[in-house]
C-alpha cells in the first residue's frame, strides 16, 4: 500500500468535496446540469451538496485513518464511490462528450485509489 498517495488523493477529494458543497455549480457546469446562462436550479443545487459531503467525508477518512486495515476500508469506499460515480453518470449524464469526460475522471480517481492500495511504497 502507497500511503502517501492515498493521503494526497484523500485530501484532494475532501477539498473537492468542500467546495462542491458550499459550491455545487462547480460540479453541475461540467456536467451540463445548467441552463442556457449556465445556472443551475435550486433543485439541482441541494442534490449535488450531498455528494460533495460524501467526498468531502471519504477523502478526510483517507486522510486520518491509521494505516491499515482502516486506511484499506477508506480507500474502498472511496473507490466504490468514484466507480458508482461513473457508472451513473454514465447512464444518467446529458450529452455524449459529458458523459465521456465525467466517466474518465471518476474512473480516474479511482484509478488513483486503487493504485495506491497495491502500491509498495
Amino acid at each position: 500500500m502507497t500511503v502517501r498517495l492515498l493521503r494526497v488523493v484523500g485530501a484532494a477529494t475532501a477539498v473537492y468535496g468542500v467546495a462542491v458543497t458550499v459550491m455545487p455549480d462547480l460540479l453541475a457546469r461540467p456536467s451540463g446540469l445548467v441552463d442556457e446562462e449556465g445556472r443551475s436550479a435550486r433543485a439541482t443545487r441541494t442534490s449535488l451538496r450531498p455528494l460533495g459531503w460524501r467526498d468531502a467525508a471519504s477523502g478526510l477518512a483517507m486522510v486520518l485513518a491509521p494505516e491499515g486495515p482502516a486506511l484499506r476500508t477508506a480507500a474502498y469506499v472511496r473507490i466504490a464511490a468514484d466507480f458508482g460515480d461513473a457508472a451513473l453518470l454514465a447512464a444518467t449524464l446529458p450529452g455524449r462528450g459529458r458523459k465521456v469526460k465525467a466517466v474518465a475522471v471518476s474512473l480516474g480517481w479511482g484509478a488513483l485509489s486503487v493504485v495506491g492500495l497495491l502500491g509498495d511504497a
